[in-house]
């Protein structure tokens, strides 16, 4: 499956002296003083941002920071993205860059400052959700966005399962639209787990809370995935599914059936499901609390399942040790409490050793790969969280279905 089929490249389209309307992901998590606490995001951009640049465009980025929800809030202006920017620009450029971020994104004013532009500079358009028409998909604000623009990009994956007006509406007013660097890289690596001839043996290791997130693209993978490696609380509502006890652990009740349907699915195929065999227990979810490992199928009706256990740790070490193709999403207990983090650090350790096609999507995986200090390890880190998982059920992304339309 290719899911960059009928979809162009922004290396395709001549950009000298035109207006490259660039939709940027700079959905930055920031921290209760209102700086930025992580700006994977906005280097993952710097690629596209910087080929625009040298090809003697003039740059007009748009994007949302935060949840306005339709309101002017001044605490989460993309002014203070501007200035990582710049900073992050100049310094890989090796020269002074200067980002021009207009009070409006639509209207006269960024359209006089955009044309007042010397080809190669970049503007940044104030925060998209400051108007409820980008949330609501709304035609005549994607025509005052689109008309900013000779050339439409779409770089920002992981906004793409979303039906904004910037990523669904304004892509479908243009002649000339494509997909950035990153989001091509994205669609490549993407499509590659979802292929026939995926490199075997391929192994998808699943943790994190909500099954229900989980369930459909890992069905999905199943006809590809031979051997899936359940943790976290993934994992409990699949053993509750078996009838096992979980304690006080919290099951997706609503989806016990179609975690049996799952498990089933998984026999007919001959996939192979590895649940952990061993879990660490506690009382409560805290440093302090007193921790014990017990097998899966004796769990305290008291207790709460905070990790897999070591013999799963092994287990699962073992069979990503034999793995040419990963995809890991979600971690295996509560990796932010040391206590609670062997599990996930032996998963992540793991597949940092594997020498084929590593993905970890999701943004706890991410963080807990990050904080390992691994993510250089792996071969491919998704910033896509929904998205990624979307797209691996097999869903079509409204981002991603409006660049193959013709406008």
């Amino acid at each position: 499956m290719d899911l960059a089929k009928g979809i162009k490249s922004i290396e395709q389209f001549s950009l000298e002296g035109r207006r490259v309307l660039i939709r940027a992901d700079f959905a930055v998590p920031l921290t209760p003083e209102g700086t930025i606490q992580d700006d994977s995001r906005i280097h993952a951009a710097l690629p596209t941002i910087k080929y625009a640049m040298e090809q003697g465009a003039k740059v007009v980025l748009a994007a949302h920071l935060g949840k306005p929800k339709g309101k002017r809030v001044n605490d989460l202006s993309m002014l203070i993205v501007g200035e990582r920017l710049q900073e992050l620009l100049t310094r890989s450029l090796g020269r002074e860059v200067e980002i021009f971020v207009p009070d409006e994104c639509v209207g006269d004013g960024p359209r006089k400052l955009i044309m007042e532009r010397l080809d190669g500079e970049v503007v940044l358009l104030e925060n998209l959700q400051f108007h409820p028409e980008e949330e609501a998909n709304d035609g005549l604000f994607a025509q005052r966005l689109a008309a900013l623009g000779d050339v439409y990009v779409n770089d920002a994956f992981a906004a793409c399962h979303h039906a904004y007006a910037s990523l669904s509406a304004v892509p479908r007013l243009f002649v000339e639209k494509g997909a950035g660097l990153a989001l091509m890289k994205e669609l490549s690596v993407l499509s590659r787990l979802l292929s026939a001839q995926v490199d075997a043996p391929f192994v998808v290791a699943v943790g994190g809370e909500r099954f229900a997130d989980k369930v459909g693209f890992m069905t999905n993978l199943l006809g590809r995935g031979r051997t899936v490696l359940v943790g976290g609380g993934t994992a409990v509502t699949l053993l509750s599914a078996q009838g096992l006890g979980v304690g006080r652990s919290k099951v997706d009740a609503e989806r016990i059936e179609a975690a049996r349907n799952f498990l089933s699915r998984a026999r007919l195929r001959q996939a192979e499901v590895l649940l952990p065999v061993d879990l660490v227990v506690a009382r409560e979810v805290s440093d302090e609390a007193t921790s014990e490992t017990v097998p899966s199928d004796s769990v305290p009706e008291d207790a709460l399942i905070l990790d897999i256990g070591p013999k799963t740790a092994l287990m699962f070490a073992t069979a990503l040790g034999q793995a040419r193709t990963v995809f890991w999403n979600g971690p295996m207990g509560v990796f932010e409490r040391p206590r609670f983090r062997s599990g996930t650090e032996a998963v992540a350790k793991a597949i940092a050793r594997s020498s084929g096609l590593s993905v970890v999507g999701g943004v706890d995986t991410v963080a807990a790969v990050a904080r390992l200090v691994l993510t250089p390890f792996f071969r491919h880190v998704s910033l896509g969280g929904p998205a990624t998982l979307m797209a691996l059920e097999g869903r079509e992304l409204p981002g991603i279905t409006a660049l193959r339309e013709t406008a």
